[in-house]
């Protein structure tokens, strides 16, 4: 059985991804609609009440949310698509993904389906939730992936930074120092030259004195 992480559901070859636009590198490495089985709970509710018509609109409603819902997981973000009359489409990217969780009604968890629930960085709670997927546990486990070669690229940047830091702070130093003794061999020599000078003219002004006492 092939992983999300390496192929996409095979629920979702025939779908229509006309809605969905990816940017130049980046590929789908999963993708899925809501799992038919979690459609038993509204037949269960809803069967019996359509006797009395009050239960055909549930079955309609759950039935046109399973066929018009699809969920995405790329390379580079989340994305969720729904709406039956007019489209909604929302899309996390993995850089500001703080959270991932998952849930399994009773339902869920006999027929092998759940909702994994995705948080932001300063978002205020659940910002995105993949409702009623086949297992949602190694869904979770695939987002997680991604996060985690987010945050390692995020910290190999950090560290080549830091090392590029630390040889520009040490060429400074170095340039300093040089800058340094240049100064301080320039005020030698100038002082050098100056203590000459006023030799060169004490003894001139000693000659002329003999000559004069001359």
């Amino acid at each position: 059985m092939d992983s999300p992480s390496t192929a996409t559901s095979t629920t979702t070859e025939s779908n229509d991804f006309d809605w969905l636009t990816l940017d130049g590198d980046e590929e789908i490495l999963w993708a899925d609609t809501p799992h038919p089985y979690s459609l038993v709970p509204a037949f269960i509710v809803g069967v019996p009440l359509s006797i009395v018509l009050v239960g055909i609109p549930i079955l309609v409603s759950a039935y046109l949310t399973y066929q018009n819902t699809n969920y995405v997981v790329t390379s580079a973000a989340l994305y969720k698509k729904t709406g039956v009359l007019s489209r909604s489409v929302q899309r996390i990217e993995f850089d500001k993904v703080q959270d991932t969780s998952y849930r399994q009604t009773f339902f869920g968890a006999q027929f092998g389906y759940g909702t994994v629930d995705i948080s932001t960085a300063g978002g205020s709670g659940v910002e995105l939730s993949f409702q009623n997927v086949a297992d949602p546990q190694q869904l979770q486990t695939l987002i997680n992936e991604r996060i985690r070669r987010r945050d390692s690229r995020s910290t190999d940047g950090d560290d080549k930074t830091a090392v590029l830091d630390d040889i520009l702070g040490e060429l400074r130093a170095i340039r300093q120092a040089v800058e340094g003794e240049s100064r301080t061999d320039a005020a030698t020599t100038d002082e050098t030259m100056f203590e000459r000078g006023e030799m060169r003219e004490t003894s001139q002004t000693k000659k002329t004195s003999e000559t004069d006492d001359r």
